[in-house]
């Protein structure tokens, strides 16, 4: 999101000086480092309070400086129609995603258990970007399932995959990293075929213990 100083004139230079401060601040979280506007902006050689101008905060930078994942599909251009097919190929693109950017996305993981609960939304993490990616990769099991089921197989799935389940299996199973991306797409596919072997998870529940409407 951009701020209002950014929104007045000289648009041009104004998206240099912030690319500048969004790419520094991605080759310092890549490096380790959770970096502060002020080291963010020492590495794009910019002032501080010009720095500030653009990000009032180390959390508004941080997200700025998630890793690019507004792809509206990871499929390939002639996608094949078996579904089990599609979700290889979509959580394999989005392991390898999680792993080229694991620092950044580490990073954000912890904003996102960190901030204020009202704040999380608004944070590139919490934006279904790869329930949408899973969702379009079982998209032809609407014959065999409803809706309201595919949904359900779609945040078991998830919940198996990504920032979340390699920071699990990396540093309290102690996988390797090959082998915590094996068990991710392994745990994919045998929720897909648990789901059509015997039926979808169950529907969530309200408050009173029925099931909650979609």
């Amino acid at each position: 999101m951009s701020s209002p100083y950014e929104t007045r004139g000289r648009a041009r230079q104004k998206q240099r000086t912030r690319d500048a401060l969004v790419a520094a601040a991605r080759d310092l979280v890549a490096a380790g480092v959770t970096p502060t506007v002020e080291e963010a902006a020492t590495a794009a050689g910019l002032s501080r309070p010009t720095a500030y101008r653009y990000f009032a905060n180390q959390r508004a930078l941080l997200a700025a400086a998630h890793p690019e994942t507004i792809a509206a599909s990871l499929l390939p251009a002639d996608p094949p129609a078996d579904p089990e097919a599609r979700l290889a190929m979509v959580i394999s693109a989005f392991t390898q995603l999680i792993l080229d950017t694991e620092n950044q996305q580490r990073t954000m993981l912890r904003l996102s258990l960190e901030t204020d609960p009202g704040e999380r939304v608004g944070l590139p993490l919490r934006q279904g970007r790869a329930i949408g990616w899973i969702e379009e990769a079982l998209a032809p099991l609407g014959d065999q399932l409803s809706d309201p089921a595919r949904r359900q197989v779609v945040l078991a799935i998830r919940s198996v995959v990504g920032i979340e389940a390699l920071a699990w299996l990396t540093d309290v199973a102690r996988l390797s990293r090959d082998d915590a991306v094996d068990l991710m797409r392994w745990s994919a596919q045998a929720l897909l075929r648990a789901a059509l072997a015997w039926g979808p998870p169950a529907a969530p529940r309200d408050g009173h213990g029925n099931p909650a409407e979609r």
